[in-house]
């Protein structure tokens, strides 16, 4: 339940949101016709020019990933750490710091724990420090010390691997049994003991062991114990599964999720992410990447929970590789947004969409935004550096000597309004200096170039409008706008922009029924009908595995059943044929049906063969309230079937 549940925040987050580039809102409208109404019937006719002419190109680039640290999508979430707040930093550099959720193994008569600032990491000088005091008659049997839960328990799962790391000192001999358990710590799952002498651990030591669980528990927990008495301290414990995505540390259901939406980009690491509420707690990638223990973590104050930066700077752009998507990062640039407009919540419903550059709170001048600019540069060489520049040479020490593919980024994150009177002047600064070093990156602007051309030079623009919708329609309307309205859109500076964020709650699954749509054609139709007031359709045309196919998509409104003709023309009947071979469908019996944790599948893509009864009937039931898609094979006449062979022979 624990795992299903962490997927579902992963699902939920902004971390997973898919988007439609470039001709969007063109590409999927459609002709409505009234024809004359059959009262005793529900039907439209969908006529599909199959033969290419007249249709639309639609970019490899259509369909992509907006990836945020947003209810744990990294942390807890795709990044396999299952040791929440790793470090003991979450309360800063301080001390008392926040050790949260790290608990007591004991009461007051046999240990005392602290935090002290005596690590050997720089970077984050916060320790743990366990004295342990028991009295004559010993310790408990099953010792006492410190146990983690991790973000919602622990999913162990009998027969895997966990490797745990952990820095460890000492002033005496030290015991210590290092343990997965149940719950309550009352089974144990795997356990390694810590055997050292005082002289061994005197210094700060690293300590690593391979943990085999001998059972299954999704709430598990990370215990260290002890028996002996003495002081012990704890530094950048991690416990990470054996089994991650080509060991780089993403977990594998959640990654094959991203790799089943085949997307063509991911954009990151957020968006108010980014910038913070305030300057102190915004992301700096730089803090980011080396060892993850050196990374000093930071709380992140608008999505309000802590978090040890293992999935960073490096790892994103490793991401994007292992999705073979292009990465586009997303990196502050110094914009205020006045108080007067942004009333910050915790709750993302009520986040109105125009996010500051730097934070929240925060702003830089124009004239003091060169330090800024620099970090992005840098950034960049980060990523496209060869192995022996400054920061070209970090990355290939953690493991990529090659440069990332990084060929797009975007200045700021919804910053261009009237009020923000530095964003342009900033986004000028940022455009000349990445352009006189990298001339072949696009520039993504914050600024709508839709209705008019941008005042300033930009490659693509990425304008967010705050769309509502009524709740009469809920179910409906999130169909019916998977079709146009994905989220966030990129396109040319000089072409037609306007999309939208638009749903809070709404079922991820929509983005389903548009794998195939990244470099497809869009073919001209026109729908006919007494029902096409209540039904939106299209078709595209595809190629996969050397086989050609046309899909058809259609959203119905209603509350009805409507029977969908399709009418080919542009085909040589004589020598093609046309074969359906499956259909999914998203549908409920209820509008205000959504999905939930309690039900996270209750609205979820129906996918299955099929069969048509007559060669040439291409007629599609629409269930109501309903998004359906059908796949149609486009075979050559020139195949003809062997009479003493079941293979297919060219003639």
């Amino acid at each position: 339940m624990m795992d299903m549940r962490c997927s579902w925040k992963f699902l939920t987050s902004v971390c997973i949101i898919s988007i439609l580039l470039g001709y969007c809102s063109a590409y999927e409208s459609v002709c409505l016709v009234n024809a004359q109404e059959d009262p005793e019937k529900h039907y439209v006719t969908l006529e599909v020019d199959a033969s290419n002419a007249t249709g639309h190109s639609i970019p490899e680039t259509l369909f992509g990933i907006f990836f945020e640290e947003i209810n744990h999508a990294g942390a807890g979430g795709l990044w396999a750490e299952l040791v929440s707040n790793r470090g003991f930093e979450a309360g800063g550099q301080n001390i008392p710091s926040n050790i949260s959720p790290w608990s007591i193994i004991g009461d007051e008569s046999s240990i005392f724990v602290v935090t002290d600032r005596s690590s050997c990491f720089e970077r984050n000088k916060i320790a743990l420090k366990l004295e342990v005091l028991c009295n004559s008659n010993g310790c408990p049997s099953e010792g006492v010390g410190v146990y983690n839960p991790g973000y919602w328990g622990m999913n162990i799962e009998e027969g895997k691997k966990y490797k745990v790391t952990l820095y460890v000192r000492s002033t005496s001999d030290i015991d210590v049994s290092v343990s997965l358990t149940s719950s309550n710590g009352s089974l144990t799952l795997a356990s390694e003991k810590i055997i050292a002498l005082a002289s061994e651990v005197s210094n700060w030591t690293k300590k690593e062991m391979i943990l085999e669980a001998n059972g299954t528990d999704d709430g598990a927990r990370l215990q260290l114990t002890t028996t002996k008495n003495g002081s012990i301290w704890f530094d950048q414990v991690s416990a990470m599964p054996m089994d991650t995505y080509k060991g780089h540390g993403f977990r594998n259901d959640l990654f094959q999720m991203m790799v089943d939406l085949k997307p063509r980009f991911i954009r990151f690491p957020g968006g108010c992410f980014v910038e913070g509420d305030w300057l102190s707690n915004a992301v700096r990638w730089k803090e980011t990447v080396g060892a993850w223990e050196e990374r000093p973590g930071h709380f992140g104050d608008v999505w309000k929970y802590w978090t040890d930066d293992g999935l960073g700077h490096f790892e994103f752009f490793q991401l994007a590789e292992d999705l073979g998507a292009e990465p586009i990062w997303v990196f502050n640039n110094g914009i205020f947004l006045s108080d007067t407009l942004f009333s910050f919540t915790t709750t993302c419903i009520k986040l109105f969409e125009t996010f500051a550059g730097i934070s929240h709170n925060d702003h830089v001048e124009t004239a003091s935004i060169m330090p800024f600019v620099q970090e992005a540069l840098d950034g960049i060489e980060f990523a496209r550096g060869d192995a022996n520049s400054t920061w070209g040479s970090v990355r290939a020490a953690m493991g990529h000597p090659e440069p990332f593919n990084l060929k797009y980024v975007a200045v700021g994150n919804e910053d261009c309004w009237e009020k923000y009177t530095y964003y342009k002047g900033n986004y000028l600064v940022f455009y000349n200096a990445i352009k006189k070093v990298y001339p072949d990156i696009k520039i993504i602007s914050n600024c709508d170039g839709s209705s008019q051309p941008l005042d300033h030079p930009a490659d693509y623009y990425d304008y967010h409008v705050k769309k509502h919708t009524k709740k009469t329609f809920m179910l409906v309307i999130k169909l019916c706008l998977c079709v146009f309205l994905l989220f966030q859109v990129y396109t040319l500076a000089e072409e037609l922009f306007s999309m939208s964020h638009m749903f809070d709650n709404t079922s991820r699954d929509g983005p389903k029924f548009f794998t195939e749509s990244s470099g497809s054609t869009l073919l001209s139709s026109t729908l006919k009908g007494n029902s096409s007031y209540y039904v939106e359709a299209s078709a595209i045309s595809f190629t996969t595995n050397g086989l050609e196919y046309i899909q058809i998509k259609a959203v119905n409104f209603e509350n009805i059943t409507v029977n969908l003709e399709v009418k080919m023309t542009g085909l040589n009947s004589s020598e093609t044929k046309v074969s359906v071979t499956k259909k999914k469908v998203l549908t409920s019996p209820n509008v205000m049906d959504e999905n939930s944790f309690s039900n996270p599948e209750m609205i979820v893509p129906q996918e299955s063969l099929l069969v048509m009864p007559e060669e040439g009937d291409l007629t599609f039931v629409l269930p109501p309230y309903s998004f359906s898609s059908f796949d149609l094979l486009i075979e050559s006449a020139a195949y003809i079937k062997m009479p003493i062979s079941d293979s297919y022979t060219m003639v």
